[in-house]
Formats: C-alpha cells, structure tokens, sequence
C-alpha cells in the first residue's frame, strides 16, 4: 500500500481537526491545509491553511468533509489518481479487509474480517463493523454505531451516531439511519429511518 508523507487536507473543519490528529498520530507530519472559508484561522493545529488550491501541489489530497455529497463532489475536484487512507493507530482492524482510497479510520474503530469498504468513507470514533460487510463509496458511519455481520451499506448512505444495524441487512444508497435508531428491517434507497424500532419517517 502506497504510503502518503505529504498531504493536503481538504476541509479545515472540526473532521480536518480529527483527519489530521490521526495522520500525526501514524507518521504523516507534512500537513497543510486548504479551505476556501474566509472566516477561518489561517493556521489550524500549526499547520497552514491556504485558500489557493495551488498551495497543494506536490501533496496527496484527503478530503476531510462529514457531509457525504460534499466529499463526493470534491473527489471529482480534487482526486486524480489517489488519495491516501488514514487509519488512526489506535484501531482493530481484521488482516483481511479492503480499504478503499480516501477512507478515514478514526479512533477506536474495530472492523471486523471480509469487509470491503469504499472510496471517501468515514468509518467515525469507536464505530464497529463486524464480519462481511460491504459498505459503498462516501458513507459515513458515524461515532459509536455498530453493524452486525453481513450488512451492506450503499453509497452515500449515513449511519447516525450510536445506531445499531442488525445482521444481514441492506441499506440503500443515501438513506439516513437516524441517530440511536435500532434497525431491523432493511431499507431502501434514499430513505430516513429513526428509533427503535427504527421506522421510516420520510423518503429524500
């Protein structure tokens, strides 16, 4: 696996904080950033934080943005042919998984083995993915969610924070698991599920 030593974060927002804690913490120290906010500090963390998208020449790009079609939109933007993954040492990671390019493994995640994990995917604080999961490109499952064995999780999908899915189950492209939800019937794409039982309360 090829092994990032400078990159530009893109997103100098409270994930870019995160992305670029767990990059020191693995080895990565050449960081700067960029963010077209005019509101922001121009340093973050000691690093800079440029707004001219040149600045970023010569570094691997990371994009550190929660929202899924941001971070899909900036892909096409920003991505030319790779994007490192930063995986925060302090993760359980099975041998025989698959990491997709631009993938952020915070701390304290545990996946589990046979997993295949997309491109741009957050994988948040102390969220597990157990044996057999398939999860698409630019999802975020958020801190502290959990997902039993054998769940698919489709692209642009959000796994709110402390959410269960059980076993087996699918979960369509940009559907929103709700924060706390219990899920225990698969859902379709594009729909919002909350509670617990969760149940459908609308369809985006």
């Amino acid at each position: 696996m090829k092994k990032a030593e400078k990159i530009v974060i893109i997103g100098a927002g409270g994930h870019g904080k995160v992305v670029a804690d767990a990059a020191l913490a693995s080895g990565i120290e050449d960081i700067v950033f960029f963010d077209q906010n005019p509101y922001l500090e121009r340093t973050l963390l000691g690093f800079p934080v440029f707004s001219a998208s040149d600045e970023g020449k010569g570094r691997e790009p990371f994009i550190a943005v929660g929202r899924n079609s941001t971070r899909k939109d900036l892909w096409s933007s920003w991505i030319e042919s790779f994007s490192p993954k930063i995986v925060h040492p302090q993760t359980t990671l099975a041998r025989q998984i698959d990491l997709g390019p631009g993938t952020f493994v915070a701390a304290g995640v545990v996946v589990n083995i046979h997993c295949k994990i997309g491109k741009g995917v957050i994988l948040n604080t102390s969220c597990s993915v157990d044996h057999d999961c398939h999860i698409g490109d630019f999802v975020h499952i958020s801190p502290g969610a959990n997902l039993a064995g054998g769940v698919s999780v489709g692209a642009g999908a959000w796994v709110g924070i402390g959410a269960v899915i059980c076993e087996n189950l699918s979960i369509g492209e940009n559907a929103t698991i709700g924060a706390g939800a219990v899920v225990i019937d698969s859902v379709p794409d594009g729909y919002t599920v909350v509670g617990n039982p969760a149940r459908s309360i609308n369809r985006r």
